[in-house]
């Protein structure tokens, strides 16, 4: 959820309940709601907001959504809470799947990327292909390195064990997992990340480095160019 103090929006909604809820508590209007992806557990609770809020629902051109909504797609600009988002199509985990990068005045840029990219790695690829995922990955990377990364789930401490099984010398992904599992002890999010960061401790977005390579080709002897050793590292992590 991001709000003003006045009017909210929410991403991904999969339950309304908690939505409800938070709003109540603070007093809000949700005025919106951006979804990023057809799976239930974004979409789950769409109808039942809009239907108890009349807020504008925003979704994704090519993905099967609860209507009625408004379609985007890539380079669409959408308004809410007097804010511009643009839409980014990042296909791979769905077919349809698109990200919200928005400027936030005096305070650094907000990437809701859905199920594409996660902390320390990625979604699976149920609808896309390797070849579109890693485009998309990079074109996520070459955000403002400050842009606060808002996915959809935390994944954050599982991932940083498969980030350390590929790069077990990486400092930076220690010591980020370190960080991570003292905010998780105490029940607090590891989220949100940061482009910064991911490009630092997140094998998915560090394919063309030679030691995340390597890792890949001592197992997979036939990824030997940059789509399918990205291929390779998610089939490695499926399989971790």
């Amino acid at each position: 959820m991001l709000h003003n103090e006045h009017q909210a929006l929410v991403i991904d909604p999969g339950d309304a309940k908690p939505v409800l809820a938070a709003l109540k508590q603070s007093g809000l209007t949700l005025e919106a709601i951006l979804v990023t992806h057809h799976h239930n557990d974004h979409i789950g609770g769409v109808s039942e907001l809009r239907e108890r809020t009349n807020a504008q629902v925003w979704g994704p051109v090519q993905e099967t959504m609860p209507e009625p909504l408004q379609r985007v797609a890539d380079g669409s600009i959408i308004t809410a809470l007097g804010l511009s988002f643009e839409v980014l199509h990042v296909p791979g985990h769905t077919a349809g799947h698109v990200a919200y990068f928005g400027m936030i005045p005096d305070e650094t840029p907000v990437l809701f990327c859905g199920d594409t990219l996660f902390s320390g790695g990625c979604g699976r690829l149920f609808e896309g292909t390797p070849a579109q995922m890693l485009a998309s990955l990079t074109r996520l990377a070459a955000l403002p390195e400050s842009t606060r990364v808002c996915c959809a789930h935390e994944y954050t401490l599982s991932n940083l064990r498969f980030s350390l099984a590929v790069e077990p010398n990486n400092a930076e992904t220690m010591a980020y997992q370190q960080r991570a599992q003292a905010l998780r002890q105490t029940h607090q999010p590891t989220l949100p990340s940061s482009i910064a960061l991911e490009k630092r401790v997140n094998p998915f977005l560090r394919t063309h480095l030679p030691d995340v390579a390597n890792a890949v080709q001592q197992r997979f002897a036939q990824a030997h160019d940059p789509v399918s050793v990205f291929a390779a590292l998610r089939t490695w992590k499926d399989q971790f």
